[in-house]
């Protein structure tokens, strides 16, 4: 009874493929080439989607606007400004279309300077002012048009400009010359600078840097009053002199190509050291 419940064992039967069986499989297998030999697939095509499927949902945009030219702009900023420029002009103008002097200090009164600041004549210079105490109507407008000012206000937040634009030296030595030209105008057909207004224009111009020469040179020319007047080529030179020449006169060369007057000066001054000298032995 006991051999009636004896747990039979599972039987398994292992396949063992024949030599033909394997030779058949590999007659129908195709054959590959090497790796470094074979086709890459073709890229797979991307799915194509309706554009207006895509945009449907958004609503049409507005063309793009080209800027504007820059000398388009300029010349609109110009135009519109130059009705408010000719506007300050008429505030101050007199009765022969020109702003006077009595117009010049009322428009120096109210940008809070006064006539006589050097701020004053680099605004005379930038408006290519012709005749001292007067500005014509072309002048003022352009003028105002040069430093893009319409208004007393905008004029004023120039004036750290313009001081900055004086400080370059070949800058300021155009606006020295010009300055000479300016003060020459003031009695018509004068061609030589009286030396009074010539040494008040120079106390204006060198305000901002004056030279550590220009007292001795004021002191020379207030105690020969012979020197009734100053030559358009000593006002040239005498920057350069300023600039070149040590406050001891010792490297002052009278070969060079300096003004007769600049001569004269530096004669008298070695003259006053060497009295000097003579006294305190």
């Amino acid at each position: 009874m006991g051999q009636c419940f004896r747990k039979q064992e599972p039987t398994t039967t292992y396949y063992k493929p024949t030599r033909a069986t394997v030779d058949a499989s590999i007659a129908k297998a195709p054959i590959q080439p090497p790796l470094h030999l074979r086709t890459p697939p073709p890229p797979a095509r991307p799915t194509q989607m309706s554009t207006s499927r895509i945009f449907s949902q958004y609503s049409k945009l507005p063309p793009i606007r080209k800027p504007h030219n820059n000398n388009d702009t300029k010349r609109l900023s110009l135009e519109c400004s130059e009705g408010q420029v000719t506007a300050l002009f008429d505030l101050y103008k007199n009765d022969e279309d020109c702003i006077d002097e009595e117009g010049i200090v009322k428009f120096c009164n109210d940008l809070g300077v006064k006539p006589d600041d050097f701020i004053v004549l680099v605004l005379a210079w930038k408006f290519n002012a012709e005749l001292m105490g007067r500005f014509t109507r072309a002048e003022f407008i352009s003028g105002c048009k040069a430093i893009q000012a319409h208004s007393i206000k905008w004029i004023q937040s120039k004036f750290p400009l313009l001081l900055a634009e004086v400080q370059n030296r070949q800058t300021f030595k155009e606006f020295y010359r010009w300055s000479y030209k300016f003060c020459l105008t003031v009695e018509p057909g004068q061609r030589t600078l009286s030396t009074e207004v010539a040494i008040q224009m120079w106390t204006i111009v060198f305000s901002q840097r004056e030279p550590p020469i220009l007292p001795r040179w004021f002191r020379f020319l207030e105690r020969h009053e012979s020197i009734r007047g100053i030559p358009k080529d000593t006002w040239d030179m005498f920057l350069p002199f300023t600039e070149q020449v040590r406050l001891d006169l010792t490297n002052y060369d009278e070969s060079e190509a300096w003004p007769s007057l600049l001569d004269d000066f530096v004669e008298y001054e070695t003259d006053l050291h060497n009295q000097n000298l003579q006294m305190q032995q």
